[in-house]
């Protein structure tokens, strides 16, 4: 960086991706970022998911962030999915190319996407 107006300028360009990440909205999209889920790409998942959520301008209503240790390794990367008055949806083996398809048809239309869930049974 040459200048402070550079330095400006990338803050600006991320802005939209910080704000994501810890807003406070109707919905919220949680990654599993432990070692294991990271190990398993994770971090991959999680940026398809930040994107996809920018992409479709559900910056108002999603919020995507990071935690810990979920507790389920065998099944990572893990997204799991908060929404008010409804049920906690956990998404298992993700990829970033399912996250986009979580994003558009959970996310931005609303349809559990249920080939993706974790079944009570496989615990």
């Amino acid at each position: 960086m040459k200048s402070l107006a550079e330095l400006q300028a990338i803050r600006e360009k991320m802005r939209d991706k910080v704000v994501l990440r810890e807003g406070s909205n109707d919905i919220r999209v949680v990654v599993g970022m432990a070692t294991c889920g990271i190990a398993a790409g994770a971090r991959p998942v999680l940026n398809a998911l930040v994107e996809s959520v920018n992409e479709l301008g559900l910056n108002q209503k999603v919020t995507v962030s990071q935690t810990g240790c979920i507790g389920i390794c065998q099944f990572e990367p893990v997204v799991e999915v908060f929404e008010a008055g409804k049920e906690k949806v956990t998404y298992v083996k993700m990829t970033a190319e399912k996250a986009k398809e979580v994003a558009e048809s959970h996310l931005q239309g609303g349809k559990v996407l249920e080939k993706y869930t974790l079944d009570e049974g496989e615990l």
